[in-house]
């Protein structure tokens, strides 16, 4: 048996859907029966494990857990020609933040609350409970891989895996194309849960407050997309509870225009983030 076949069954053991690579990260090609995606790979594009054809294609939708077809006579010889073992991450609950390079790994230290990490060979996979749309280049040098994506197996991992958090999920959220004009003058609505509210400490809130000031200021491409999620990603913490004040919300303001951002542009942004809310 080789070390990738092994590898996988392991994984697939856990409930991980796997799948062969071959040499430069690319899964193999289709099966004749599905040369150039003839039968389109419709049964395959929504649940992984699907793939009927007598060959691992499909890419991630041929991911599987199932040893008997993990172990078949074609898949083990896909396994002995390949070069590592892939997985597909949404098929497991998982969501895999690629960060591929140094200024990556320095926003996402400072921007996401810490998970497990996985070293590569030009920076880390940090890994998140839960599944979410996948997308590439979110911002420089990060990749989402989650739903209908794989990623490489580079083993375990270290810490202590936390929940898929609401600044991740952001991060592939579009701003609509269709703004509503709102009031240069904002006001965030005070709608407070039962129990004291713990964004009334104030070092949480101003640290979440800075920190979004920072994504904003780092914003190197994308400012109109980074200023959009950064403001969706505030309301979604802190918008319910009445804890932001106008004093909070003129911080986000004043970083966005020192990037070019129109106070119209701020006001539409910040006025779509709530309307998606439903603040």
């Amino acid at each position: 048996m080789s070390e990738q076949l092994h590898t996988a069954l392991s994984l697939a053991s856990h409930g991980v859907p796997v799948l062969p690579l071959r040499a430069g990260k690319v899964p193999f090609g289709n099966c004749p029966a599905c040369a150039k995606n003839s039968c389109g790979g419709r049964p395959n594009m929504k649940t992984p494990g699907l793939c009927a054809c007598p060959s691992p294609c499909h890419g991630w939708a041929a991911a599987a857990t199932d040893p008997g077809v993990i172990n078949s006579s074609t898949w083990v010889r896909a396994w002995r020609e390949a070069a590592a073992v892939a997985y597909h991450p949404g098929g497991a609950g998982l969501t895999v933040v690629d960060l591929d390079n140094a200024a990556a790994l320095a926003w996402a230290r400072t921007t996401l609350p810490a998970t497990r990490t996985v070293p590569t060979t030009r920076g880390e996979h940090w890994l998140y409970q839960g599944a979410m749309q996948s997308a590439n280049a979110v911002r420089p040098g990060v990749d989402i891989k989650s739903t209908m994506a794989y990623a490489r197996w580079l083993g375990p991992g270290i810490g202590t895996m936390t929940a898929l958090p609401t600044v991740v999920r952001v991060l592939v959220v579009k701003e609509p194309t269709a703004v509503r004009p709102g009031p240069q003058a904002i006001t965030v609505p005070a709608r407070v849960r039962e129990g004291e509210c713990r964004h009334r400490t104030p070092t949480y809130l101003d640290r979440g407050i800075t920190m979004a000031e920072q994504r904003i200021t780092e914003a190197r491409e994308a400012v109109h997309a980074t200023v959009y999620r950064t403001f969706l990603a505030v309301l979604s913490t802190h918008g319910r509870c009445g804890c932001l004040t106008d004093a909070h919300v003129a911080r986000l303001f004043t970083a966005a225009q020192a990037k070019g951002e129109s106070a119209r542009h701020c006001n539409d942004a910040w006025t779509n983030a709530a309307t998606r809310l439903g603040l």
